[in-house]
């Protein structure tokens, strides 16, 4: 039924409360609020994500770690716990850069343990000043390279470098030995080194009945003790301080493991041997068809690797004095690797540089400082190491993914 009231005395919908609740404007912010926050979430994964593919990321993570376990472990952040810290850092370091290259074809190394144990024993062989009377007699190489007056080096004008020139020979040949079996003869590097890793520890416990040598020369023993500038922490300076109170800053350790990173650098990072390592962790196969030689390639990298085992041996022989045939047993191999692996090494090849070695040798030190501190047992030490670097191969395979859904 139709009424005739004007159309002005008719009530009006868009002049209600009600009206305006469902009205045009405030439907579209309702539907545009999802949206914004999907922007907002992907933003933030966006920074997630760049800061996990960061070359600092271990570095941010070291410094983290730190200032959490300082308040619980205030002697963590002190000068003599921070000196003792590098002191271990810089042997390790060497011997990763090497390990590095390996990873980088998409190869290991499990002999650089073995190397450093035998370079340990063979330099102190050459140039100890004495031997003990345990040794006396007993090793197979008395008589001839080691005599009751030391080693046949000893003594003799530039004696201590011969001495480290002919260690680093024997190395560069070890690592030229497992090159060739990767490269020519097709043979897995895990196998390879596998049995240098047997053998060559076997051989260094062999030369000296599992005996130490002692009696290193001064100049030896500064290359890995050496220090250039020392900090001094304490109310008053005195003539003679307590040693507590005086640490190491700048020490020989430490100038020439940064020299053979930055040479490390500039190698992979800049140059065409660098390139051609990649491609060949990368696709080999492609590498090949390409006209790189990969052979020579596999075989450089491997001497490489035992070369910089030999001078991380050299280096903690300095430091603790003493050649030791065990020198790379134990937990040696572990820390390498581990360090390598969590500085961002991927497992699979083709991704690798040494600044991320810098940061995963440092977190990796870091790590077994507070553990010791801790006075854990060595089976929870173990358990831990493992357990980071299982984290560490979990966090390689989620960067590859990253990686990938970027290009």
């Amino acid at each position: 039924m139709r009424t005739n009231e004007p159309a002005g005395d008719r009530p009006r919908l868009a002049a209600s409360p009600d009206a305006e609740s469902v009205s045009g404007p405030a439907v579209v912010g309702d539907t545009h609020r999802p949206a914004l926050r999907l922007f907002q979430y992907n933003m933030v994964r966006d920074r997630a994500e760049t800061f996990l593919l960061s070359d600092y990321f271990v570095l941010y993570l070291s410094l983290a770690y730190m200032a959490v376990l300082i308040p619980f472990l205030p002697v963590l952040g002190t000068p003599a716990n921070l000196s003792n810290v590098l002191s271990n850092m810089w042997p390790l370091l060497v011997v990763a850069i090497g390990q590095t290259f390996v990873l980088t074809i998409a190869g290991i190394d499990l002999s650089q343990g073995s190397v450093a144990g035998l370079t340990s024993i063979l330099i102190a062989i050459l140039i100890a000043t004495g031997a003990p009377e345990q040794v006396l007699g007993q090793t197979p190489v008395w008589g001839w390279l080691l005599t009751e007056n030391g080693g046949m080096l000893a003594g003799i004008p530039f004696g201590t470098w011969i001495g480290i020139g002919l260690v680093l020979m024997v190395a560069a040949l070890i690592g030229l030995f497992n090159g060739l079996a990767v490269a020519v003869l097709r043979m897995p590097a895990f196998m390879v080194t596998l049995v240098g890793l047997i053998g060559l520890s076997a051989f260094a416990i062999w030369l000296t009945q599992s005996n130490n040598l002692r009696n290193l020369p001064p100049d030896f023993i500064m290359m890995g003790r050496g220090t250039l500038v020392s900090l001094f922490f304490g109310d008053q300076y005195q003539a003679q301080l307590p040693r507590r109170e005086v640490h190491a800053f700048v020490t020989w350790p430490m100038i020439i493991a940064l020299s053979i990173a930055l040479a490390a650098h500039l190698l992979l990072s800049h140059t065409v041997f660098g390139r051609r390592v990649f491609a060949i962790g990368l696709n080999r196969k492609a590498a090949e068809i390409s006209g790189i030689p990969v052979r020579r390639i596999i075989v450089t990298v491997f001497v490489i690797s035992a070369v910089c085992a030999a001078i991380g041996g050299l280096l903690y022989t300095g430091r603790l004095e003493t050649g030791r045939p065990t020198l790379g047993g134990g937990n040696f191999l572990l820390d390498v690797i581990g360090a390598t692996i969590i500085g961002g090494t991927s497992l699979f090849g083709g991704k690798a540089k040494i600044l991320w070695t810098v940061w995963g040798v440092l977190f990796f030190v870091l790590l077994g400082n507070t553990l010791n501190l801790m006075n854990l047992s060595a089976f929870h030490v173990d358990m831990v190491k493992g357990g980071v670097i299982l984290a560490a191969a979990f966090l390689d395979v989620s960067r590859q993914r990253l990686r990938r859904r970027r290009t």
